[in-house]
Formats: structure tokens, sequence, C-alpha cells
């Protein structure tokens, strides 16, 4: 029987079934809620869609069937309060069941859901509600977070409606306790009310490494850009378990967790831990035989400072990774421990899977891979020429001739940021890298991120893929830094954590200036040294290379 994403593509392969050519179908009023979630439900009601694991272990399975019903309840329930299509609604929900439910009700409404993480502060939500002209936000129970969005609604001219998930609180209604009341159907709404493929479905507020966060605005056909990051990248098996580890307020989440994974029919894990622990996740493998598995580099960096050999890692039949550079030396220890090779993947909040190791590919440890045949991606010069091969060039994407599904609409309310990142034809990514001859492309680092050393310029990951490969370095960020003698411009600086039984000493930045020296041209090795207890980073993990330099 044919899968369900099949009915929305046309595809086309090479001899090594690498995926070539890609093209999209949807009508007018498709909507991921009714078209695929719904449809699931029809063809295959009792097949597992979600296996959700809370914090305390308790498990609970979704099925297909479920996943309609409830997501009915709450379009139901939300709509009873006021919901309506266009309505913006804020999802801070961590990794909660209800998370999901929100997601494909308010999809079916044609509301437009913002998920934001649980670890905003008052400030950051006063910030979102404004930008954003938040209406309601259904909020996690857990932690400090909704006293943090109350503070802010009070100081704030938007919100006005508050439903809490997974407990009671004054003031607020009450999510677990309403959807119960509600009706299990709801029809597709029709003649205005009905959401259309190109209106807005989803926004993210962007990772804000170096201004305030923007909006980036996704159509509901953006859903459909996902088919290649299940199906020909994570490889998903229709029988099979799919993790991606991220929390639900980040894009990774519906990159990993919603979208492309049910377009392939697979079941989705989600475990609402408190804080990532590898000695937590690992056995997670065994005991609910995870397939398929996806997580950022820093994960797996702390995956194999462990003894993997103590674990059963058996299930996994696939990995993938993405959110940063991966550094060869991950790779390759993350293979010996499991015979599985780490497929890296390259994407941005305002876009869907942009270059990866797709099925076909032979992964060369540090490369990102080639372009996803979704998207016309080449590199550039800053005079807007495509730079030739090993050369380093800006990651744009060709919008000349149409827009591509899965990139984004705009940035909500921001038609000047808009302007500034689609121009002249292109979406430009603010992302470098080069080519090698076999098309394979080699990350580099925002364009703010590049050094300028005495006349040379220098991307950040190559050094820092390098100090990755010393046993004692668990993190490490390169930064250039004025050069007090005026003569090189800047210089380059690693910023270092060390793994727990390691101390600082100048001995040790001497090992490591040295290591760097004999591995790369000796213009790159980093002539100051810090050691830190942390690298500072945004509220989604990505270090904040902008502070360190201000540092």
């Amino acid at each position: 029987m044919a899968l369900i994403y099949e009915k929305f593509v046309k595809t086309e392969f090479d001899a090594n079934n690498r995926l070539t050519k890609i093209g999209f179908t949807a009508d007018e009023n498709y909507n991921f809620g009714f078209d695929v979630m719904d449809a699931l439900a029809e063809k295959t009601p009792d097949k597992r869609a979600l296996l959700w694991l809370s914090k305390d272990k308790d498990v609970r399975n979704f099925t297909f069937a479920d996943l309609k019903k409830y997501s009915n309840q709450t379009a139901n329930y939300f709509v009873s309060l006021g919901i309506k299509k266009g309505d913006r609604v804020m999802l801070v929900l961590r990794r909660q069941y209800q998370f999901w439910f929100s997601m494909l009700a308010l999809h079916k409404i044609g509301a437009i859901a913002i998920p934001a993480t649980d670890q905003l502060t008052c400030k950051d939500f006063v910030y979102r509600f404004e930008k954003a002209g938040v209406k309601a936000i259904v909020c996690t129970a857990f932690g400090e977070v909704s006293n943090h969005a109350e503070e802010a609604i009070a100081a704030s001219s938007t919100v006005d409606v508050k439903i809490l998930a997974g407990g009671e609180k004054e003031g607020w209604h009450s999510f677990d306790a309403d959807i119960e009341k509600q009706s299990d159907v709801f029809d597709r709404p029709s003649g205005d009310a009905c959401p259309k493929r190109d209106e807005i479905m989803l926004m993210y507020f962007t990772s804000g490494t170096t201004s305030y966060p923007k909006i980036a605005a996704h159509k509901h056909t953006y859903s459909l850009g996902h088919i290649v990051t299940a199906k020909f990248w994570h490889n998903v098996d229709p029988n099979g378990v799919h993790c991606t580890i991220s929390d639900t307020g980040w894009g990774k989440a519906v990159w990993g967790k919603l979208y492309g994974q049910w377009l392939a029919e697979t079941c989705v894990f989600a475990y609402d831990f408190v804080r990532f622990d590898a000695h937590d996740i690992l056995p997670l493998f065994a005991e609910y035989q995870i397939t398929t598995f996806c997580a950022p580099p820093t994960m797996f960096r702390f995956f194999i400072k462990e003894d993997l050999a103590k674990y059963d890692l058996s299930s996994l039949t696939y990995a993938t990774v993405a959110g940063e550079a991966l550094n060869p030396e991950v790779f390759n220890k993350f293979l010996q421990h499991t015979n599985v090779k780490l497929m890296e993947g390259f994407g941005q909040t305002e876009t869907t899977l942009l270059i990866a190791n797709l099925i076909g590919d032979t992964p060369k440890p540090g490369s990102m891979g080639k372009p996803n045949p979704q998207f016309d991606v080449t590199l550039i010069d800053s005079d807007d020429q495509q730079v030739p091969v090993g050369e380093v060039g800006e990651i744009v994407i060709n919008v000349k001739d149409e827009v591509p599904v899965g990139l984004f609409k705009e940035y909500y309310n921001d038609p000047e940021k808009t302007d500034e990142a689609i121009r002249n034809g292109y979406y430009h990514t603010g992302d470098t890298a080069w080519m090698d001859e076999d098309g394979y492309y080699w990350y580099v680092g925002r364009t703010d991120d590049l050094i300028k050393s005495s006349g040379y310029r220098i991307g950040p990951f190559e050094i820092e893929s390098v100090i990755m490969e010393l046993p004692y370095v668990l993190e490490c960020a390169v930064t250039g830094v004025p050069d007090p003698e005026g003569t090189r411009g800047q210089l380059v600086k690693a910023t270092i954590v060390l793994v727990k039984d390691k101390s600082p000493s100048d001995e040790l930045k001497k090992e490591v200036q040295n290591y760097v020296k004999n591995l790369t041209a000796p213009y790159k090795y980093p002539r100051i040294v810090e050691f830190v207890p942390e690298l500072p980073k945004t509220i989604s993990g990505k270090i904040r290379r902008v502070e360190l330099r201000e540092q």
C-alpha cells in the first residue's frame, strides 16, 4: 500500500537511490490536520503514531485515530474560547503530549501556532507577545514558566486567553479537564474561515544569536517540505520508531517529531525529560526499540564521552545530526561504537532541510552533504556571483523563478528584514561554506563569525573540529578578537570547556596551541586560549559567539 506522502509528491532518483528531483502537489485548501492526520486515522486507525514518555517514565501510546479525536476536541475547545482563524497562539509545552493535540487543532482552525521554549523569562514573553500580537497562550504547569508568562501578560496588551496544561491554576483555563467536555467531531471550516494552502500556519522566533529574534512565518505547505527531512534524510521506517531530541519550542521539533514522520507513517517517540543526561537517554533505545534517531552534535558529544559498550543500541539502524556543524571526531567515535554513520544535515528556522547526506550518499566526516533537490542552492560572493569549487561563499537559495516549498513566507510584520534576507533573486542564509569537487558542502561559519587575521579569512569551525579531537575538551568556541598591537587585525581565540576531571593550566593552553599548529596552517592556531566553566548560549542552545567577541 502506498504511503500517504506519495499523494503529495513526485520524485526521481539516481542509480544510488539518492533523491534527484521532487515536485509537490497540494490543492488550495491543503491542511496537514485534515489531509494527512485525519486521512491516516481513516487509513490506519489503530496504528501507533506517538509513543510518549513522561518525565516520571509513565508511558502513553496514541494511535492515529486517537490523534484525530483529541485534536478535534482541542479544536472545539479553542473555538469555544474565542480562538479563530488567523489568531496567534503561543504553545509553551516542553514535550508534553498536549503539544501535538494543540498543533493539529490550530492547523484545523487556521489559527497560527507559535511554539516557544519553557526557558523564557518575563522579558522574553513581553517581547514575543507584543511582536507577534499573541492572543492566547497554552502553557505547561511544570516549573516557574507560567508565573513568568502571567507576569508578562499583566504588562502586555494582547493576550486575553490563558490555558494551562498538566495542572490547575487560578485564573487559567484547565486544558486537561476542559477538552474532555468537547465533541470529538470537528468539520473542515468553509468559506473565508477555511485555512488556505498559502496562508500562515506556523511562526517561530529565530535564535537571536546577534540581535532580537525575528519571526519566521511559514505557510501550510511548509509541512510538506519535511517529506525529504523524514523519508530521505532520517530514513524513517513506517514500522519503526523515530526519536528526535528537541524541545517543542524549537523548529527542530517539527523537523523530527511531527510533519515528515507522520507523512511517512512512522511512530514518533517523545520523552518529556527535564534535563538532558546521556545516562538517562541511552537505555531508552533498547527499552523502546528506537530505530532512527536525530540529535544536535552537542548530545552526540556527550554520548561518546560515555562508555557506550554498556548500552544496547542494536535497534538503531540510522542516525542523523543537525543544529550546528558536526566535528569529525564525533562522527568517528560514534561509528566506532555503534557501526552507525552520522548523516549530517543543515537547515534553518526559515527553511526545511537545505543540505544533507541523504539516502544514497556516502558521508564525508565533517561535511554537511549535498543540496536537497527541493531547493536550488548555491554559493555566492558579496557581488552575488557564484564562487568556484573550493572557495568560500554564502549559502543562498535561488528564488528568481519561484519560491520553493519549505522556504518561509516572510519575517512577520517586518518587511525590512524580509527584504534584507530575500534580495536580488536569492534568499540569503547568512551561513558560509565551500564545495569540494564531488559536490559536498563544508560549513565555515556565519558571515559574522569569519575571522580576518593577517589578510586571511578563517572559519572557526575547522579550528573547533581540531580542538574537539582532544579527549579532555567537552565544548569549544573559536572567535576573532582585536589584535592589541594592530598588526594582524584579529587574533584567533579558543574558549574551551574541559571535561569534569581535567583542570586548566598554562601547560594545557600550550598543548592545545601546539596540537592545532601541527594539524592546520600555522596562521590558524589560537594565540589566545581561555578555559571557562560553560559557554554562553541562546535559549535554543546555540553558542553565542557574539557574546564571546564582546567579552
